[in-house]
């Protein structure tokens, strides 16, 4: 009908000059902060524009963001070059990084395989810790030398899935976490050597002694080396993993030790000598 026609203009003459008002008030808003912006000493102009930036980047990572192609990464987060694709770029904060967990980027697998790692080793840890004084023929000792073990491998496994979770915050933070994860990776060898050779050399306290020494003294030299900044560059890529391969294969000398000690055939079934080398295969290979 025609007064409903009519009715129906007025509204939409009423939408538009609404629209049109608030329109106009966000020109004028827009153009008084230019103008308030343009007022401002060089100083003031520099510190506004960074908390406009700041805003306008918090704004945008509240919500979506998408991954990104290696070539447009910041130098701080290109390590490896064969990764073409599907990086996460810089997060403005630790909620960002732990929520992007649930999203599929470059470091999804490496996330969730420690992650998933360091809570088996948790479990199963503390399962063995628990268990009965009668299992073990010295309670004591032999709970603390395999608690060095699943120390250093939650540590490491800890270390390394946050790690690859926050190093996208910031060059500071994947700086501080980085060290972190290649501390983590020489808790892990040092915690693999304490059992082996504590059972190795039960009979042999004296070497068994030195041998322990050794490894930590190699081990805590891998962290100090860790810390320095330079060490985490992907130009020391290289000499990260002579590091720990080289730390690994100190065990070559009690292992030589053993063998010639006991023989072959008693190295190899009482001394375990086919566990070790899986193990030894293992982390070099992780390490390269």
């Amino acid at each position: 009908s025609v007064p409903e026609c009519d009715e129906e203009r007025r509204i939409n003459e009423e939408d538009d000059r609404g629209r049109e008002g608030e329109e106009k008030e966000q020109e004028e808003d827009e153009r008084s902060s230019d103008e308030g912006f343009m007022g401002m000493t060089p100083l003031l102009q520099a510190h506004h524009a960074m908390e406009r930036m700041e805003e306008f980047v918090h704004k945008v990572w509240e919500g979506r963001w998408r991954v990104i192609p290696h070539d447009v990464l910041p130098d701080w987060l290109k390590d490896n070059d064969f990764l073409l694709h599907g990086h996460r770029p810089p997060m403005p904060s630790f909620r960002a990084c732990f929520k992007s967990i649930f999203r599929i980027h470059t470091e999804t697998g490496n996330i969730w395989t420690h992650l998933l790692g360091c809570l088996f080793f948790l479990c199963l840890g503390l399962m063995y810790m628990f268990r009965p004084n009668m299992s073990f023929v010295a309670p004591v000792q032999e709970k603390v030398v395999i608690g060095m073990f699943f120390l250093g491998a939650i540590l490491c496994l800890s270390f390394s899935w946050l790690f690859h979770t926050v190093y996208c915050h910031s060059e500071g933070v994947s700086r501080v976490f980085s060290k972190l994860d290649y501390s983590g990776i020489a808790f892990l060898i040092m915690g693999s050597f304490v059992p082996w050779l504590y059972y190795s050399f039960y009979c042999s306290p004296q070497p068994c002694f030195i041998y322990l020494i050794v490894v930590c003294i190699l081990g805590l030299s891998a962290i100090t080396v860790s810390q320095c900044d330079f060490f985490a560059t992907p130009q020391y890529r290289g000499v990260r993993a002579g590091v720990f391969v080289g730390l690994g294969l100190s065990g070559v000398v009690p292992t030589l030790h053993f063998v010639i000690s006991e023989g072959l055939i008693r190295a190899t079934t009482i001394g375990q000598m086919g566990w070790l080398l899986l193990m030894a295969t293992l982390y070099i290979t992780g390490a390269c």
